[in-house]
């Protein structure tokens, strides 16, 4: 086990390295951040002076290991934009996306695993096939159309939710969070359900499939002729058998809810992390662009590398493979 964990290190740290040197090359070629800085008067001499002063005169090798150096440390260089250090920027919007991804995470896992059991044991039911039915919706549509529609039926039509912003948040020594106020609940509401619609009707579909396969078993068969009740039979020996594919599925959509919450952030105007991205592409601020790939490819590598270490405590064949 410890082996097997070492070589995961070892491989996360090499994605992230090329992730790194991915990133670094691709917003060079995305715009020219002097043009923005400096505007249309700017003089030849404005233009050596800044890039002296950015590190742009120099080789692309010394940029990216000068990046790579500062990174390690925490310290991704200053926005082009604000002047400011792009860690200060990130530690202010990472609570709103992190908020948001972790509210999203729970409701598509706990909804998704619930719903997946149902519909595989109550499959011939008029209420399961009706959730099938309406799963469709949230495999189909794309995120940023849910979420249109979302605030044209409960914040235009009805009302009720507000259609933008974070509302009324708490500084709790640092770390601000809309959970204990009634409007950042409120606006809470509608950009969870868009972001993890996706997330848990993939799941859900992926238990109920995974618990019809294990539910046709011969040791299913056998519990069942020892006499065993139904709940025994579904939640103690189908559900643990069913979790192994699905816990993949699970990491994975972790990392893709934190990833993708730039489009929800972008429709309902949430003052996270996306967002920030967004707008840094419009101003070419190259060193918030490269942070924030970084730190989502550090999530994703982290949630994978969980994940490999959760199979072996979900799977006792796993453990017996490793020894």
């Amino acid at each position: 086990m410890l082996s097997f964990m070492l070589r995961r290190v070892g491989q996360s740290i090499l994605v992230l390295l090329v992730v790194g040197l991915v990133a670094f090359s691709m917003f060079r070629f995305v715009g020219d951040p002097i043009d923005n800085m400096l505007g249309q008067e700017r003089t030849l001499e404005d233009i050596e002076r800044l890039e002296q002063q950015l590190g742009l005169d120099r080789p692309f090798p010394v940029q990216y290991l000068r990046f790579l150096e500062g990174a390690i440390q925490g310290n991704f260089g200053v926005s082009y934009r604000q002047g400011r250090e792009v860690s200060e920027i990130l530690l202010e919007r990472a609570p709103a996306t992190l908020e948001l991804a972790a509210v999203s995470a729970v409701l598509a896992i706990l909804l998704g695993i619930a719903l997946g059991v149902y519909t595989a044991i109550r499959r011939d039911g008029f209420v399961a096939n009706f959730i099938m039915s309406t799963s469709l919706i949230g495999v189909s549509l794309p995120t940023f159309l849910i979420g249109i529609l979302l605030i044209y039926l409960f914040s235009v039509e009805l009302n009720w939710l507000p259609s933008f912003g974070r509302g009324e948040v708490v500084d709790l020594g640092g770390w601000t969070t809309g959970l204990l106020t009634a409007s950042g609940l409120k606006s809470l509401i509608l950009p969870s359900i868009t972001l993890g619609l996706y997330q848990m009707t993939l799941i859900m579909r992926l238990v109920r499939s995974e618990m019809l396969e294990v539910l046709r078993q011969d040791y299913i068969r056998f519990a069942r002729a020892r006499g065993l009740a139904d709940r025994t039979i579904h939640f103690r020996h189908a559900l643990k058998n069913t979790l192994v594919p699905v816990v993949t599925i699970i990491g994975l959509q972790l990392g893709a809810i934190i990833a993708f919450a730039i489009i929800t952030e972008t429709v309902f105007q949430w003052p996270g992390m996306g967002l920030l991205f967004i707008n840094a592409i419009q101003f070419v601020d190259i060193p918030v662009m490269a942070a924030y790939l970084m730190l989502i490819s550090v999530m994703f590598v982290a949630i994978n590398l969980i994940v490999d270490i959760l199979y072996a405590f979900i799977d006792p064949r796993l453990r017996v493979a490793g020894k």
